[in-house]
């Protein structure tokens, strides 16, 4: 019973949260002085698919791996080619003849009008996911086969290959070489028009993409295969020992990881105005990691947390270090370019410090606010007995 309620109350969230996003959306202006904050919330939402998928591999199942921009790499640029409109592609592939010569958006959307539209969205970032975890299964042949500090090497490795390939001019056809990518859906494109009322409904989709891409990963997690990821991650001999099959369950979680990394990739193609390989480097890889080791390695609830907190801070809390004037504060002297760096890197090792294990160890926010209930409970006892 206790159990049904608490899926009831996480359900009502979640609910009140999208629907709060829409309001916000609609409310926010772009010249108001918190329009920032919509532009955090979809970078969040981008940062949270990929940051939790990164979990599931190195909090979950003990594989430490540092490749996941490359496939965020590999999802962009998929969702981008397959949704780059006919008419836009001379002006995009203006070097070379374009060799993928159409949409999923344009042909569902000039077939069955809006719906068509999100319907071939939606198919091109399955797509993403797809290239993503194909191109991760022939990757894991031979990488999967190392361990610890090696595997992270081999990742990393890949995914700078990637980013090399991918700017390269044989291939100019397809991922325009070294010249950006642009002019495809983007997140403008979805709003509802009621006559003269037009509502934006780009924060709710990206933040419902990231709710149902958690909520997958979460479903993994509690599983079967969830717990033969666990087991591999505590002894690998013990779990061999068992009847679990390590190779196969690595090679499952690595190619389940990066298939959300792909859809990660995609969801930031439709934040950003172009997709060009050389933004897709190593530090986005360590940005990812450092969320995962702030929130607590093995910790969904946790990654969450660290990415709003991290995204939050980093993109806008404390840009004002940077222009001159903090708080109400000015002290140009001080605050100049490049100190909220500073700051932003004395935050992280303080919390690094006091909480060595992240912000939620490896346990989720459940558990921890039954903890805290309980404790509150016990204080209030005790001081009114």
């Amino acid at each position: 019973m206790e159990q049904k309620k608490n899926k009831a109350t996480l359900v009502l969230i979640l609910l009140s949260t999208l629907i709060l996003s829409v309001i916000l959306e609609q409310v926010i202006s772009p010249t108001s002085s918190i329009a920032m904050l919509l532009t955090v919330l979809k970078k969040s939402c981008v940062y949270a698919v990929v940051a939790v998928s990164m979990n599931l591999l190195n909090g979950f199942t003990g594989l430490f791996s540092l490749g996941q921009a490359g496939f965020m790499l590999l999802g962009a640029y998929t969702y981008a080619i397959f949704s780059i409109p006919l008419v836009n592609r001379p002006m995009v592939y203006r070097y070379y003849d374009s060799a993928v010569n159409f949409s999923f958006p344009e042909i569902l959307g000039n077939a069955m009008g809006g719906f068509g539209m999100v319907l071939g969205v939606i198919i091109a970032i399955i797509l993403a996911g797809l290239v993503a975890a194909g191109v991760a299964y022939l990757i894991g042949l031979p990488v999967l086969r190392l361990k610890s500090d090696y595997l992270a090497i081999a990742t990393l490795g890949f995914a700078e290959i990637i980013r090399a390939v991918f700017q390269w001019t044989k291939l100019g056809p397809v991922t325009n070489g070294a010249n950006p990518l642009k002019d495809y859906v983007r997140l403008t494109a979805f709003r509802l028009n009621f006559g003269n009322v037009t509502i934006s409904l780009s924060v709710f989709f990206l933040l419902l993409l990231s709710m149902l891409c958690i909520g997958a990963i979460v479903m993994l997690i509690n599983s079967s295969y969830g717990r033969a990821f666990k087991a591999i991650r505590e002894d690998e001999i013990a779990a061999e020992a068992m009847g679990i099959n390590l190779y196969r369950m690595k090679q499952l979680a690595f190619c389940i990881s990066c298939f959300f990394a792909g859809v990660g990739g995609a969801m930031l193609a439709m934040f950003a105005n172009t997709v060009q390989a050389n933004n897709f480097k190593a530090v986005m890889t360590y940005e990812i990691l450092l969320i995962v080791v702030l929130g607590g390695i093995g910790s969904i609830s946790g990654t969450c947390i660290a990415v709003i907190l991290f995204i939050f801070a980093s993109e806008w809390w404390l840009r004002g270090l940077d222009s001159g004037t903090f708080l109400g504060i000015n002290a140009p002297l001080v605050f100049r370019n490049g100190f909220r760096l500073v700051i932003f890197s004395v935050i992280i090792m303080s919390v690094v410090l006091f909480f060595r294990k992240g912000i939620m160890g490896d346990k989720e926010l459940p558990y921890t606010a039954g903890r805290i209930k309980e404790r509150l409970l016990g204080w209030y006892k005790a001081k009114k007995g």
